[in-house]
């Protein structure tokens, strides 16, 4: 289970808490190293690297809703705090993705460097649009963020703002994949979802609208959602067929309900041989749908792209030795839950027990990008998903330094996914093969994705099944079948308690749990999913 921190048991990254309950794409510049600006000319015309590095971390920080920090690196920090705020809550805009573009220099003592924006609107899709950072070189050689509402968008200016309008659209009809009709009464936690799935799958209508700020009167239409009025005709018109499964749908509601004690809690459960999405659900049932657009650190679920990385490049067999200290120094100390240790481990045991010191010291045998590039070739992380509503399909980002990539192997540092990526994460080590989730039948799937070797799967699925049988997931060790499965401990923020993580694979379901300071995954998680594959004991039809 993942527990990274200072010498404190319970100190946290540096990762927010508020990320974990906002609706969001993945994040393109999770840090001032991330975005792609590359070498630099060094020529008398060449922008100044600092330069560069500065919008890039203005712009991580924005993204990443740290708005004082944004605020701080431009020339009026007090203005920028409040637009950059209240740009993104008067357009209910999730957490962008802001990608940098190459620097340019404009004059001696300044330059700019050009960014492409995606903003995820709740409920509605994402608005894109170019904008640039512009910079200013300071008396004492530093650069700053020259600051004005241009940068936000090209548009945006002292007499004209942006407003946000949505427009009622009818709830459609929906089935479950045996044509059993879904209601918000009968499963709670799709009633804030369902018109989600309007224009068979498409996002509700709503228009972002450049006004006047005196007068309100609209300027220009800056984009628009959905199917707009008269041009096809309106939604409900015919019921939207759904790959959820009416009993995996009610026995999550039903789970969640008894096992989540009164915390934020989701979960996802799809088939392994294709990636349809049986059941997805939240609680409370508010209209936010975290299992697939919710922001979490993996924690140690995440050990098993780990795992795949490490095998992929035969750095480790399971039986190869990998010691299990209780302590380990990668410029801060991290630590296993509880301090534990295993001296003499196997990888296979380090698995099975979460090992979090074991797997950081392996972090060699990995390039800098190279776990980011298992998660996207192997396990889809980081594409583009069309699940047939709004989803966040993770990030992994290269890591900054020696430390975060120690985090990373363990599932912390910058890395984000959600209960349907690592239910799909657990679903590709069960079968070798991605396949894109779907929650709409005829969903298009744009990804590209390489098999695992069969060795590598064979391997994963043998040290999941042991941390069932012998290892931190031994909650559901009492249920029938070869249920293999991984436990996670994330860690959140300074002074509020871990996340708990369990992810699944029985015969051709793969399931995952997400449990709100839920401290530990087999403690919080695992009797939410004990209860769900109780309650369904068989394969889908």
């Amino acid at each position: 289970m993942a527990h990274l921190s200072s010498r404190r048991r319970h100190s946290r990254s540096p990762l927010k808490a508020f990320a974990a309950v906002a609706v969001v794409c993945a994040v393109a510049a999770g840090g001032a190293y991330a975005a792609g600006v590359g070498p630099f000319d060094r020529g008398s015309d060449a922008p100044a690297p600092a330069a560069a590095d500065q919008a890039r971390a203005f712009l991580a920080d924005w993204s990443g809703g740290h708005y004082d920090r944004a605020a701080a690196r431009t020339t009026n920090p007090s203005r920028a705090r409040d637009v950059l705020r209240s740009f993104t809550a008067g357009l209910d805009i999730g957490k962008p993705r802001l990608t940098a573009a190459a620097a340019e220099r404009t004059a001696g003592d300044r330059v700019r460097v050009a960014f492409t924006a995606k903003m995820p609107v709740t409920g509605l899709g994402t608005w894109v649009y170019k904008s640039h950072v512009p910079l200013q070189e300071q008396a004492n050689g530093s650069w700053k963020v020259d600051w004005s509402l241009g940068l936000v968008h090209p548009h945006l200016s002292e007499k004209e703002k942006f407003r946000l309008e949505r427009q009622d659209t009818a709830v459609p009809q929906v089935e479950d994949r045996n044509g059993k009709a879904l209601t918000g009464k009968a499963y709670p936690s799709l009633q804030p979802l369902l018109a989600q799935f309007t224009d068979g799958g498409g996002r509700p209508r709503g228009s972002i609208l450049l006004v006047d700020r005196v007068t309100g009167e609209t300027k220009r239409t800056e984009t628009t959602f959905g199917r707009q009025a008269g041009k096809g005709g309106e939604a409900g018109d015919a019921p939207v067929k759904t790959t959820l499964d009416a009993a995996w749908q009610s026995a999550a509601d039903r789970a969640l309900e008894s096992g989540a004690d009164g915390r934020n809690a989701s979960l996802v459960a799809l088939r392994v041989d294709n990636g349809e999405i049986l059941a997805m659900a939240n609680t409370p049932a508010t209209g936010f749908n975290r299992a697939v657009s919710g922001t979490y650190a993996p924690g140690s679920t995440w050990k098993i792209v780990t795992s795949s990385a490490l095998l992929l490049k035969n750095a480790v067999t399971p039986d190869t030795v990998v010691d299990c200290p209780k302590h380990l120094i990668v410029g801060k100390e991290f630590h296993n839950v509880e301090t534990s240790e295993f001296r003499g481990a196997t990888f296979q045991k380090d698995f099975t027990e979460s090992c979090n010191t074991a797997f950081i010291s392996l972090r060699g045998k990995l390039g800098g990008s190279e776990l980011g590039d298992v998660a996207r070739t192997y396990f889809g992380v980081g594409q583009e998903w069309h699940i047939g509503i709004p989803s966040y399909d993770g990030s992994v980002p290269r890591p900054a330094d020696e430390t975060e990539k120690a985090a990373s192997m363990i599932g912390q540092g910058r890395i984000q996914a959600n209960p349907l990526i690592m239910a799909s994460v657990t679903a590709t080590a069960a079968s070798g093969r991605f396949h894109q989730p779907t929650i709409v039948l005829g969903s298009k799937d744009g990804t590209s994705t390489t098999p695992l070797p069969a060795a590598v799967v064979g391997r994963l699925r043998t040290m999941m099944r042991a941390t069932v049988t012998g290892g931190t997931a031994h909650v559901l060790a009492d249920l029938p079948g070869e249920i293999g499965a991984k436990t996670g401990t994330a860690e959140v923020a300074e002074g509020e308690e871990n996340n708990g993580w369990l992810v699944a694979q029985r015969g051709n379901v793969a399931v995952a749990c997400v449990v709100e300071q839920g401290v530990t995954g087999g403690g919080s998680a695992g009797p939410i999913l004990h209860n769900l594959l109780s309650s369904v004991p068989g394969d889908p039809s």
